[in-house]
């Protein structure tokens, strides 16, 4: 018998999580807010796993997020809360501002890139499905996720290698 419990965090007291490429290109930090309610992102049991991911990002001025990349199956919505830059998608690049909003279903290659002078910050929601994978178009590799069985045959390589 399940007891339903409200789950209520302060995002103020969950840890932030930062990165930076050993060439400084790619740079941010992320709160994991649905990982604070309980989220387990290896799980293969839906309830753990949870239908989306909440994270707040931030990217210092000049700096990227990430590589640009187009997942396979995952679905990314992006709110922008402050601070300014860009996205580069395939039709080019798009400037963002506070209250601005971007939608990129699976397949859609995309990279975000603050070109202001202040820390860029936004809400990035993202649905969890099974079977995940990632194309990085720049450097022609892939990142695959799965939470247990995995059959490979490659070389494995650093996240930021060929991005920089």
């Amino acid at each position: 018998m399940r007891i339903d419990i409200m789950k209520k965090i302060n995002v103020s007291d969950l840890p932030v999580d930062t990165w930076t490429s050993p060439k400084g290109t790619f740079e941010g930090s992320g709160v994991q807010v649905s990982i604070g309610l309980g989220r387990d992102p290896r799980s293969t049991d839906a309830m753990k796993r949870h239908p989306f991911d909440l994270e707040i990002l931030t990217v210092p001025p000049g700096k990227r997020a990430y590589p640009y990349h187009a997942h396979s199956a995952q679905w990314e919505l992006y709110y922008v809360v402050s601070g300014a830059g860009v996205m580069r998608h395939a039709e080019g690049e798009t400037p963002l501002g506070p209250g601005d909003a971007m939608l990129f279903e699976p397949g859609q290659a995309h990279q975000l890139r603050n070109d202001g002078s202040e820390p860029l910050v936004l809400h990035v929601i993202a649905d969890n499905p099974f079977g995940e994978a990632c194309y990085y178009p720049d450097s022609g590799k892939w990142l695959v996720q799965v939470p247990e069985r995995r059959l490979l045959r490659s070389e494995p390589l650093d996240y930021f290698d060929g991005e920089e």
